[in-house]
């Protein structure tokens, strides 16, 4: 089968899990996924300054998750799917796993429920020694 995801390497994901690992640059991602911004509409929402914005820009520009280019004065930040799609192909092969282990938990969670006696059912030595 043909991929067009690229394959990921270890130090691809960390950076990219790094990267995805702080609060604001989670948050840019997410406005980046609406529409490409200006440096000055991404910081617009957080109150830290506009170097540290930028800051968190080159690092999510070393994961691959947006590309910037500059029109005139103005630089822009668009987000790179790409990246994204391949995070989540390397974690679609863990849900299957955790799928998997959830439905033995499950199954062996409802054979412990129906093996144990029901507080209305009295077993065979109650009723033998007479116990209501």
């Amino acid at each position: 089968m043909l991929s067009v995801v690229p394959e990921r390497t270890s130090e691809d994901l960390d950076l990219l899990f790094g990267a995805l690992a702080d609060a604001t640059r989670r948050g840019i991602v997410e406005r980046l996924a609406v529409s490409e911004a200006t440096v000055t509409e991404l910081a617009a929402p957080f109150s830290i300054s506009l170097p540290a914005i930028s800051r968190h820009l080159k690092v999510l520009e070393r994961a691959s998750l947006i590309t910037r280019s500059q029109q005139g004065r103005w630089r822009r930040a668009r987000l790179s799917p790409t990246s994204l799609a391949g995070a989540a192909t390397w974690l679609s092969q863990y849900e299957r796993l955790w799928a998997e282990s959830f439905g033995r938990l499950d199954d062996h969670l409802a054979r412990l429920t129906s093996e144990q006696p029901t507080p209305q059912t009295k077993t065979k030595t109650e009723t033998e020694r007479g116990r209501p």
